[in-house]
Formats: structure tokens, C-alpha cells, sequence
């Protein structure tokens, strides 16, 4: 059981609250709140920690953590009630376990920052111990970079320029910069800090704070001449089908009627792509002739290629059959002209993480996928236009969208279902998460949802045009493909990586010091 003990002459429970604050205020930072909250969101955890011992920094930390993703991922509770056919109690329970393990993550930050207080500038040192702990999330256990802190400002598109070299993390470095300098100024009377080094560090946020918003402003002027390439008609199908029918075999001819009615709306703007979300045809398309040629009619009628989710099966040479979750693309002759299989599957939605060690497992995942992963990341050619194709989550992934674009992609296309996700915030974290693809790598892209947010995303993180949420909607707008790479592109995410290699090389020094003593 954690107990808080305080060392300091300030009541425990001022400093238990100010850490609770401190989740709150995370939490507001992502949409559909105030981003603007993130800015001042660790102040009130990092003042209570001034004075503490390690140990009781860590369960302040913890503490701040639990409170912001109790609140954050608290949709994963409908997940797993509504659709994934488990009860409350398990519901809960797993949603605690997630967050408990996503806490220790603030609470190693609120650690490390009184093992290393005396450093000679302590903002820009906190800021790198977030960076890498972000990074460590990332790809920890298959990676869960859910709203990592610089995501809360997908709408502050200046900030969000600076994407293009270092990702995320750059902004995440900026915030957390920004709130140590603002405890740091709170306290500065109670600390050892010299006025003299305050406000060189001060002066030194300032100037890269600056920096980054005149990087922005170039980025948002630049002539974009014999940068872009072709022009598209695309048009977006949100369907608004309900999850809990979707299977249901007997639904199966309205929705592919309803699919040919929303198409046919928009033939008269001569599209060149239309798109549907991920498992858009709710049984295999390889094998329903009868509804195949529904698909390849529209196709066929509207003069468009076609994209679409769908599952699908492949049977191997010693008989065994491996499932994967597919997005088709269907040129306007009606021939499957490629696809590609998701790659970066959803552990415990899509398939059960070691599963022959671990067999016991399977009672909590009923309503699991028994999927496989796809063999590789390169687009679906429209004519002289590769898409670059993202399913479903695997949009917060900045290394998918990444490699999509280093192997041809000009734009990229996100097909998901989040009607998973019901009427919660997670739809709109997602969204916004998907925009930064766009700006790290300087491509549009096409986001089609079943339920919502579908979006048209221009090169730069903008969100141009979005549908509603669980709504019936058609989307269209002319998308323009873009051939230039940016740093982010092709050298990924050295900003993070540097930052948490002079992070370890610091703690390697710390650890060598303390033994020495």
C-alpha cells in the first residue's frame, strides 16, 4: 500500500492536492479541451516536490500520473464493457493496471528531478528527462505514445511546424521547459538557484520558444514551387454504422447498400479516389462475389479508384490460415489493383501478446482479432500517386507514417473505426494525433473514419475540413501530393534519441560519482 509521507514543513495534503491538480490540468490540455492547460499543468506538481525526498517525489509523481490517465484513457472501460464483451469489474480492473504502468512515467520524472537537483540548469534538464521517458514509451512493450504531452498543441500550427525536425518531442521538450521555468520562478526565493543562472535559462527558453515560432511562420510562407506534385479529387465516406450490428451477417446487403448511396451522391464531382474506413466490408471481399460486385460497380460508375478496409485470410503452404486486417485498393477498370495489411497491430483488440506463454489470457479477450501482421510499409499506387496507408492506430505511430514516406508515399491516407471509442474524448485525441503524420513529413492526408472524425489534413498539420461525430457524412476536397522531404523524414527521431542518450550518459555519471563516494 503507498503511503505519503512529506519531509517538508508543508501540509501532505496541499501536496497530495497540488499533484492531483497537476493530472487534472494534464488531462484538459488534450482535446476536445484547452490546450493552453499544458503549459502550466506540472507547476503545481514540480513546486510540490521542492523539499521532498526522492522516494516521496516518486509517489507524488505516481499520484499526478494516476489522476491524468484515470481521466485521459478512461474510454478504454467502454472498450472492453460495450464491445469487448467483458464485465465492469475485469473493465475496470485492466483499465487500472494500464494506467498504473503509463504513471510510473511522471513518477521516474518527479524522481529523477530531486536525484538530480543541483544541476546547473534544472528547466532544460527536467525537459530532457521527459523527452526520453516519452521516447522509452514510445516503443516500451510494443509502444503506447497515446497523447504525448506536445500532441496537446496539434492546433497551434507555428509550434507545430518544428515537427519537421523533431517530431513531437520538441514540443513535449518546449512545455515541459516552459513549467519548470515557471515553478523555478515561484520558488526562486526558497531555492538556491542564482538570479544570475534564472535568467540565463530564462533567456535561453525564451530564444528557442522564439525560434520555433519563426521557424513556423517560414515553414507556413514558404513558396511551395516544384515541391507539390499532382492534384486529386478525394472523396470520404463516413458510413456512421453502428459496432455493435456492424458483423451481423444480416446487415451485411444494407450496408454495402448504404456504402453505394453515399458513393453515388458524389459522382458528379468525377472523383479520382473515394474512401472508406478501415473493415468497411464486414465479411472477406475475397470471397462474397455477391457483394464484390457491388464494390466493383461503384468503382466502375463513378470512374474512381477505391480504397477500403476489409479483412482478409491467406492460407500458407502447410495449410495453416493467417488473418490480417487489410485495406484494399480497387482501380476504376474493377481489378484489385494492390493492399496492404496493417502492420502495427492493437495488442489484445487485434492479437494476444505471447500467447502461447500465455494462455490464461484469453478469457479476458473474447472479442479479440486472432491477427497477423503485414510483411511491409510500402504505398498503394494511384496512378503516378502513392498512398501512403495508416490503419487505424497506427497513426500515433510517427515511424509508420515515416517509412511510408521514405518509400514513395506523397500522401498519406488514415482508414479507421473509432466506434470502438463510443461518444468519449478519444476520437478527438486520435485525430489530433494523426495531424502531426501530416506535418512531421510534410504530406497531406486523408483521414476516413466509420463513426468519426473523418478529416482532409493539409501538409502542414491544418485541419482543413472534418466531419462530425457518429454522423453520416460525405466528405471531398482536392488534395495536392507533395514529393520534398523533411529533416524528420529522413533522419526520424534523432532529437529524441540524442536527448535520451545524454540523458542515460548523465545518469551513468550520477550512479559512477554515488559509488565512488
Amino acid at each position: 500500500m503507498v503511503t505519503f509521507k512529506i519531509n517538508s514543513d508543508s501540509p501532505a495534503l496541499i501536496k497530495i492536492l497540488m499533484s492531483i491538480t497537476t493530472g487534472i490540468l494534464l488531462t484538459a490540455s488534450f482535446p476536445p479541451f484547452l490546450g493552453w492547460t499544458a503549459w502550466i499543468a506540472l507547476v503545481p506538481l514540480l513546486i510540490s516536490l521542492e523539499n521532498e525526498s526522492s522516494s516521496s517525489a516518486f509517489k507524488l509523481g505516481f499520484l499526478a500520473g494516476i489522476t491524468h490517465y484515470m481521466t485521459l484513457i478512461f474510454w478504454i472501460v467502454v472498450v472492453l464493457k460495450q464491445y469487448g464483451g467483458l464485465g465492469i469489474e475485469i473493465s475496470i480492473t485492466i483499465l487500472i493496471l494500464l494506467c498504473a504502468y503509463l504513471s510510473l512515467y511522471p513518477a521516474v520524472f518527479s524522481f529523477l528531478t530531486r536525484v538530480i537537483p543541483h544541476t546547473r540548469f534544472p528547466a532544460l534538464s527536467a525537459a530532457m528527462i521527459w523527452v526520453s521517458l516519452e521516447f522509452i514509451r514510445s516503443w516500451m512493450l510494443s509502444g503506447f505514445p497515446w497523447c504525448l504531452l506536445g500532441y496537446s498543441q496539434f492546433e497551434q500550427i507555428r509550434l507545430v511546424q518544428i515537427s519537421d525536425i523533431t517530431g513531437v518531442y520538441g514540443l513535449s521538450f518546449l512545455i515541459i521547459s516552459v513549467n519548470c521555468l515557471l515553478s523555478r520562478i515561484i520558488l526562486d526565493k526558497y531555492s538556491k538557484l542564482s538570479k544570475r543562472i534564472l535568467r540565463l535559462e530564462t533567456a535561453t527558453v525564451a530564444i528557442i520558444l522564439f525560434m520555433t515560432i519563426f521557424y513556423g511562420q517560414l515553414r507556413l510562407t514558404e513558396s511551395l514551387e516544384n515541391k507539390q506534385g499532382q492534384t486529386i479529387n478525394a472523396v470520404v465516406i463516413q458510413p456512421n454504422i453502428n459496432q455493435a450490428i456492424k458483423w451481423n451477417p444480416d446487415f451485411q446487403k444494407e450496408t454495402m447498400e448504404l456504402y453505394h448511396r453515399l458513393a453515388s451522391s458524389k459522382y458528379d464531382s468525377k472523383p479520382d479516389i473515394i474512401m472508406w474506413p478501415e473493415s468497411a466490408v464486414p465479411f472477406f471481399y475475397q470471397d462474397a462475389p455477391a457483394y464484390s460486385d457491388i464494390i466493383s460497380k461503384i468503382a466502375n460508375d463513378s470512374n474512381s479508384w477505391l480504397l477500403f478496409g476489409s479483412p482478409a485470410y491467406q492460407v500458407s503452404d502447410q495449410h495453416m490460415t493467417r488473418y490480417y486486417n487489410r485495406a484494399y485498393l480497387i482501380s476504376p477498370e474493377s481489378e484489385t489493383a494492390d493492399y496492404y495489411d496493417k502492420v502495427h497491430l492493437v495488442p489484445f483488440g487485434e492479437y494476444v501478446p505471447l500467447k502461447k506463454f500465455l494462455p490464461f489470457i484469453d478469457r479476458l479477450v473474447y472479442a479479440a482479432g486472432d491477427f497477423a501482421s503485414g510483411e511491409n510499409l510500402m504505398p498503394l499506387n494511384l496512378p503516378d500517386i502513392p498512398l501512403g496507408i495508416l490503419v487505424c492506430f497506427e497513426a500515433i505511430f510517427p515511424e509508420l507514417a515515416r517509412a511510408q514516406t521514405r518509400n514513395g508515399a506523397q500522401i498519406l491516407a488514415n482508414i479507421t473505426n473509432d466506434a470502438w471509442f463510443g461518444r468519449t474524448s478519444a476520437s478527438y485525441q486520435h485525430l489530433a494525433m494523426a495531424s502531426f503524420r501530416a506535418s512531421e513529413n510534410k504530406r497531406p492526408l486523408i483521414r476516413c473514419a466509420n463513426t468519426g472524425i473523418s478529416a482532409f489534413i493539409d501538409r502542414y498539420g491544418r485541419i482543413t475540413s472534418k466531419g462530425g461525430l457518429f454522423t453520416e457524412e460525405v466528405l471531398t476536397s482536392k488534395i495536392t501530393a507533395d514529393t520534398s522531404f523533411t529533416f524528420y523524414s529522413v533522419h526520424g527521431d534523432v532529437f529524441a534519441v540524442t536527448i535520451f542518450f545524454i540523458c542515460l550518459i548523465k545518469m551513468i555519471h550520477l550512479i559512477y560519482v554515488h559509488h565512488k563516494k
